[in-house]
């Protein structure tokens, strides 16, 4: 299995093999895990483009990060994240978020990274600005963004 490590992280692909220290911890950061670990168990293939755990480095889950998805027709992948309140504003979404996305243009197929925040998330605009993406668009309630490869 992949496992990213930076200054402060570990970050890894949730699987059913983290349910344990998910309950264990009482880790309860919005359905997405909970979805990811029901998709995984019908399509194991979903592994690496569901949810990923970020962890301090003494094994702490402090949120999630994630692809929504395998890749599109433009092979783009939509990313998103979330840290318990405990965990904002200290760095950690943008180093995780950077990982994830210097692995995502590891793999060949990878274009680019997508993302949305809305548009009054002041905190989730400075960590996709930190992370290198830039706006492609808005309405009324929706930031869009993306970071392409370089080549």
């Amino acid at each position: 299995m992949v496992i990213l490590q930076t200054e402060r992280l570990t970050i890894h692909p949730c699987s059913a093999n983290d349910v344990t220290r998910l309950q264990q911890q009482h880790y309860d950061n919005g359905p997405e895990v909970q979805q990811h670990l029901m998709s995984i168990a019908s399509d194991p293939s979903l592994l690496y483009w569901g949810s990923w755990l970020v962890m301090t480095k003494d094994g702490q889950v402090i949120g999630d990060i994630g692809f929504k998805g395998k890749l599109d027709i433009r092979q783009a992948v939509e990313i998103g994240y979330g840290l318990l309140p405990a965990y904002l504003n200290q760095g950690f979404a943008t180093e995780a978020v950077l990982a994830l996305i210097e692995w995502a243009f590891e793999q060949t197929e990878v274009t680019g990274v997508l993302a949305k925040t809305e548009s009054t998330n002041q905190a989730s605009i400075r960590v996709l600005e930190k992370a290198g993406l830039i706006q492609v668009g808005s309405d009324n309630q929706y930031i869009m963004w993306e970071r392409m490869k370089r080549v």
